[in-house]
């Protein structure tokens, strides 16, 4: 792997970390993926948020690990994956970062599950991988207009700044502490959710080399996410629809989404925002007993 600046501040009991390298041959703009491994049972995979990372998952992988052989992907330039300059991070892209991960490590019967961008990767890595996924639960997908911009004022100027053009690259890698807290507790119905060594791990995450380039490009990979919805029809593999009722999504987006997975099951959260993961694991955990 390669020697990264710094390494995780958050341990989490019972896991340990690994890398998938790239594939040789022209993957020229693949890097180095790593991930988070616990249990035993049937493989599960977990897919992380906007501007997060495999540690996202921190409650709920102790919660599920006997039940499965679960597998914490930091997607392609998140968390510690490698940061690989001229990457793209639209949707194929971080989806080609999930598929590398079933198929370097022939998985098969997988349960994914997703929050946020994690939550469109993993029903487009099931249209693409039938073979390979038993069942999809999707959390709070991340597929509606403006996205995180509704999260907050505060939030809708950051990202607004974020993106534009000249100052944009700029504004990406200044990323106060109490802005950030700000911007992820408005995902959040309970505020008191997100942990404040969460926040300093997400933080130290951002002053990796590149990582302002990296979380710029996320953001701007919005429309791809978006754009995907029209993959979601051809999943094959059983799927769970899980929003919490405070999500940034509105009613329309939820039911716009119903209707392109009819045979779906769909599951509203009471008084939960965007990060269920973070806020109610214990919720995510019953379902994922219930369906294993």
């Amino acid at each position: 792997m390669p020697i990264h600046e710094s390494r995780p501040t958050i341990r989490i009991p019972g896991t340990t970390s690994h890398t998938i390298p790239p594939r040789a041959g022209h993957h020229s703009h693949e890097g180095t993926l790593r991930y988070l491994k616990s249990g035993a049972g049937a493989p599960l995979v977990l897919l992380h948020t906007v501007r997060t990372q495999a540690e996202h998952y921190r409650l709920l992988l102790p919660l599920i690990a006997d039940q499965y052989t679960v597998y914490a992907l930091d997607l392609p330039g998140m968390g510690y994956s490698e940061i690989v300059p001229g990457a793209s991070y639209d949707e194929p892209a971080m989806r080609t970062g999930v598929e590398r991960l079933l198929t370097e490590l022939d998985l098969h019967d997988v349960t994914l599950v997703g929050e946020s961008m994690g939550a469109v990767l993993a029903l487009t890595t099931a249209a693409d991988l039938p073979e390979r996924v038993r069942r999809v639960v999707a959390v709070n997908t991340y597929d509606f207009r403006d996205g995180i911009a509704r999260s907050s004022l505060l939030a809708r100027a950051v990202v607004s700044g974020v993106l534009a053009p000249g100052v944009g690259p700029v504004i990406a890698g200044v990323e106060p502490k109490p802005a950030l807290r700000r911007i992820l507790q408005g995902g959040l119905g309970d505020k008191s959710a997100l942990r404040a060594d969460y926040v300093d791990e997400l933080l130290q995450v951002g002053r990796r080399p590149g990582y302002p380039t990296v979380a710029r490009a996320v953001y701007q990979s919005l429309p791809s996410l978006i754009a995907a919805r029209s993959r979601y029809p051809e999943v094959k593999a059983p799927v769970h629809l899980l929003y919490g009722e405070k999500d940034w999504s509105r009613p329309s987006d939820r039911e716009a989404n119903r209707k392109l997975l009819p045979a779906a099951d769909f599951t509203q959260v009471p008084k939960a925002g965007h990060f269920i993961a973070l806020e109610r694991p214990d919720v995510l955990a019953d379902l994922l007993h219930t369906v294993a």
